[in-house]
């Protein structure tokens, strides 16, 4: 890797890693980086689970009490989100780069629209279903968002927090702490696929990961003093920009 890319893959890490501790969606600007690069966009996109696994675990540090008083009723939903996420990674290792490729728009856009409408859509599906521990329909949900998860996973953190509501569990801190637990389990299972898979180009994810661990304790420090709206703001934008210019690039191009 020639020191200017090597370069352009830590600063966006850095970049990356501050945005994701304010606002989140950091994964709209680190995989198109991650295509221009070169990458396949199969491979770009399991490159980027690498990438972004420093930023989302050192959100589990604050969190270490919460989890130990969820205790056991985690496991039924660790085991969920596990088995959704090695279903989907298992889909991304047998999808073909040409339609994957093809998929791209689609999928930013869909990305952007969970982050957009994500605490409206989270506020729905509570007051719509409630809370049932003892319903399956909850779990089901969970797998069916692992799979997308596993396979790309932007903008899933809303959907696993309404979900995590829903189950049973109150009080936010205790829904986030559980979700950046689930975040983190998902995408170390989908790591191990990709890397069973030869998917992972190495060196393009540890520069970039090497970065968000730096960027993810920059953000932690700005956290409260940057304008989250407008933060939030210019990922809707630019998300928005990318399907635009995907959906040129692959579908008139």
């Amino acid at each position: 890797m020639e020191p200017m890319m090597f370069g352009v893959l830590v600063g966006t890490g850095i970049f990356a890693g501050v945005w994701n501790a304010i606002a989140g969606g950091a994964t709209l600007f680190t995989f198109p980086i991650l295509l221009w690069a070169g990458l396949p966009p199969t491979v770009a996109n399991a490159t980027n689970f690498v990438a972004l696994i420093p930023a989302n675990a050192a959100a589990l540090a604050p969190c270490k009490d919460l989890l130990q008083e969820a205790g056991t009723r985690l496991l039924p939903l660790f085991l969920v989100c596990c088995t959704g996420a090695v279903t989907g990674s298992l889909l991304l290792l047998v999808t073909n780069q040409a339609f994957f490729l093809i998929l791209i728009p689609p999928l930013i856009l869909g990305a952007t629209a969970l982050f957009t409408f994500g605490d409206k859509i989270r506020l729905i599906m509570v007051k719509e279903f409630g809370t049932r521990e003892t319903s399956l329909a909850p779990l089901g949900a969970l797998f069916l968002a692992s799979i997308y998860g596993g396979y790309f996973g932007a903008g899933l953190g809303i959907i696993l927090l309404a979900i995590i509501q829903i189950v049973g569990f109150n009080g936010f801190a205790m829904v986030n702490a559980i979700k950046n637990f689930l975040a983190v389990s998902f995408s170390l299972v989908s790591i191990a696929v990709f890397s069973a898979g030869d998917l992972i180009a190495w060196p393009e994810a540890l520069a970039m990961a090497v970065g968000s661990m730096g960027g993810g304790y920059i953000g932690g420090r700005l956290t409260g003093i940057a304008d989250e709206r407008v933060l939030r703001t210019c990922v809707i934008f630019f998300g928005c920009a990318l399907s635009v210019f995907y959906g040129f690039s692959v579908y008139a191009g």
